[in-house]
């Protein structure tokens, strides 16, 4: 089992301390200018965001979610395990943040524009870059849908560092990295203000103090999972067991069964064949014929 780090020596690729860094309005922005290498204005965030519209339906979480004044919505993701599901859960997440959008009687043309980030400490689609941008566009003159929709996801694997800002390029390293030192390598202004940001959460005994509430809580759903897991398991393989040697024993039966035919009509009693099917005359076969 993998040893759980100390709040204090967590980095911001940790959900939790990202969510609880990015609650800072001020933090949030710096981050999002990091990310798209433009300005931002004023943000409302709210950290933690869950969408639900029926219990018929699954609830979307959103790590960060977050509207400036223009009325642009942000959805910020942390990624550490790839699932394999980014690009449907990007969808996903896409569908959710316009639900919540648009009220009742609204034109879809109010629809607000939006913006989706997923941070990932792993290449989520093998070709070594930093940054993976996505728009929809026509396929046949590549022109523009213009819905207002934009999916990126980082990476803190890239290699590509000539093809993206310096600014990102340090946020990305200070991700997995999230130390003084990292910071006094990048000289980056915006990233000195988020550290200090990161650096006072740890500081916080309360916000520690749920940190490990919060990890002792998820140790028991693992441990209760596991329980459940094991069952489950042991269920299936115990049928599995049975089923492999029930068939087993009835292939033994059968090719008993086919070799006392043939010695049986070999030593010209093929018309006691019929009687086989009463068990005390087939045992006393078996025993004659030593099978």
């Amino acid at each position: 089992m993998v040893q759980k780090k100390q709040f204090k020596e967590l980095d911001l690729s940790n959900a939790f301390l990202f969510a609880a860094a990015l609650e800072d309005e001020e933090t949030c922005r710096l981050v999002l200018e990091c990310i798209l290498g433009t300005s931002i204005g004023k943000l409302k965030v709210k950290p933690e965001r869950s969408i639900l519209w029926s219990s018929d339906f699954r609830c979307v979480r959103l790590d960060v979610f977050a509207s400036d004044e223009w009325n642009v919505g942000y959805d910020l993701e942390m990624q550490n395990a790839n699932e394999g599901n980014l690009p449907q859960r990007s969808r996903y997440h896409q569908a959710q943040m316009d639900l919540s959008s648009l009220k009742p009687g609204q034109d879809f043309r109010e629809l607000s524009p939006s913006v989706i980030v997923f941070i990932c400490n792993f290449d989520p689609f093998g070709s070594g870059l930093y940054r993976y941008t996505f728009e929809p566009r026509c396929l046949e003159t590549d022109f523009p849908l213009g819905d207002g929709t934009k999916r990126i996801f980082l990476s803190t694997k890239g290699t590509n560092e000539e093809d993206v800002s310096g600014e990102l390029l340090s946020f990305l390293r200070y991700v997995t990295d999230s130390t003084d030192a990292c910071v006094e390598r990048t000289k980056e202004e915006k990233l000195g203000k988020i550290h200090k940001r990161v650096k006072a959460l740890k500081q916080n005994r309360e916000l520690e103090e749920k940190y490990m509430n919060i990890g002792e809580w998820l140790q028991i759903e693992h441990r209760q999972a596991y329980k459940e897991a094991y069952k489950e398991a042991y269920k299936e393989a115990h049928e599995k067991a049975y089923k492999e040697a029930h068939e087993a024993a009835h292939e033994k039966a059968m090719a008993q069964l086919r070799e006392l035919i043939a010695r049986m009509t070999a030593d010209g009693k093929a018309e006691q064949l019929p009687r086989l099917g009463e068990e005390a005359f087939y045992q006393e076969m078996v025993k004659e014929y030593h099978l």
